[in-house]
């Protein structure tokens, strides 16, 4: 059985380790779950997802930057059908699975204590899968996590111009690791000096975006412009 980062670091507290040694064992074990999700076959695996429900489980503090696809503690059972289809070698029973995990995983965001802070791009709101009307139901569902106390929902807006030209979405869990995202993997780092990077970039990110009542007014402009498409015929 491998250790959350956040076992890990409370052993580590525990046992009296240097902080040397501490970046050691969060390193082995980044590396141990890399290995493992590349291990993945298709009968256990989507290929994508895991590394981050786990990270962010174990964290006190997420904070994450998406440009194109939804945060995956924010996505709703149907939206995260289409993430988890879209994974190479995925299969029916594998993302259902996979939709039932992340589903159960998205508790924490209303455990106190917990902190989460999502910062989007509007792009991410007009990149849809599916239909019109599962996008107005994950809409919805982001009207309703933006009003928890335990989370900051941001957007970037199209009218604003973003502080620095975005390559791909991450996550940052606590101080202590970061969960880069692809199209068809996750990657855990624990190195401070890419850490301290993507904590300066998620900064820019942050400041560039709007919450609270402009991020409410710009979903539900969005969600509006759903309504007007209507259902095509073909999804």
């Amino acid at each position: 059985m491998v250790p959350s980062l956040d076992v890990l670091d409370r052993l580590s507290r525990a046992l009296g380790l240097d902080e040397s040694t501490r970046r050691e064992l969060r390193d082995l074990l980044a590396a141990v779950m890399a290995a493992a999700d590349s291990g993945s076959t298709s009968d256990d695996s989507t290929g994508t997802g895991a590394t981050v429900d786990e990270a962010v489980r174990s964290a006190r503090l997420v904070r994450s930057f998406q440009c194109v696809v939804l945060p995956a503690m924010l996505q709703s059972a149907e939206y995260a059908r289409h993430v988890f289809e879209s994974a190479p070698a995925s299969t029916p029973e594998a993302v259902g699975r996979a939709v039932a995990a992340r589903v159960d995983r998205q508790s924490v965001l209303y455990e106190p204590g917990r902190e989460s802070v999502f910062v989007l791009t509007e792009a991410v709101l007009r990149t849809w899968p599916g239909t019109p009307a599962l996008m107005l139901a994950q809409l919805d569902r982001l009207l309703a996590v933006e009003s928890l106390s335990t989370v900051r929902l941001g957007v970037i807006p199209w009218r604003r111009p973003v502080p620095v030209l975005p390559r791909h979405g991450f996550t940052l869990c606590d101080q202590r690791a970061v969960v880069v995202e692809t199209f068809d993997s996750e990657r855990v780092s624990t190195d401070t000096e890419e850490l301290a990077a993507y904590q300066e970039t998620f900064t820019h990110f942050e400041r560039a975006a709007v919450f609270g009542s402009e991020v409410r007014e710009l979903l539900l402009l969005v969600m509006k412009e759903f309504r007007d498409l209507g259902d095509p015929l073909t999804p």
